[in-house]
């Protein structure tokens, strides 16, 4: 498994896929990040989709990508690029890779909807044409027990979990 956004909600996500014996590894832009995502578990990775050269060996042997970015923070610029064009050129990253299922994050919280629907739209575009499983996620960041059901429930049935 790859969490792309190994901030709360991808630490708290980690540590209980690590708890059920998955391989997980998630990303932090800096070194500061590394003590959070291991405590759970999982490998750090040292990355950042606004230079995704950093996320290219994180695709390594991974089977399901998470794009989980919905509750970024930053300049409109940015979050728009994170769910656009960064967004899109990680997806076609992945389809030369082990990536056998993707997830995306498109719950509403602080992004605004219209730009978590232009990488929704692009996501299913990208997957429905080579063939990806894809799940998306639309609880917001802020329903945080209810988004880990989801979240659980997503890499269950791209994985065939019963």
């Amino acid at each position: 498994m790859l969490i792309v956004g190994g901030g709360c909600r991808g630490r708290t996500l980690a540590g209980q896929l690590t708890a059920s014996g998955h391989a997980v590894r998630a990303t932090t832009r800096t070194e500061s990040g590394r003590a959070g995502i291991e405590a759970t578990g999982a490998e750090c990775w040292i990355g950042t989709p606004d230079r995704l050269a950093t996320l290219r060996g994180a695709l390594d042997s991974v089977t399901v990508a998470c794009w989980m970015l919905a509750s970024a923070s930053g300049p409109s610029e940015q979050l728009q690029a994170l769910h656009g064009s960064r967004l899109e050129l990680f997806m076609t990253q992945a389809i030369d890779t082990t990536v056998r299922g993707v997830i995306y994050d498109a719950g509403a919280g602080a992004i605004p909807p219209e730009v978590l629907a232009t990488g929704e739209g692009i996501v299913r575009s990208l997957a429905a044409r080579n063939a990806i499983p894809l799940q998306i996620l639309d609880v917001a960041p802020d329903e945080r027990e209810r988004w880990l059901t989801q979240a659980r429930a997503a890499i269950g049935s791209l994985l065939g979990e019963s």
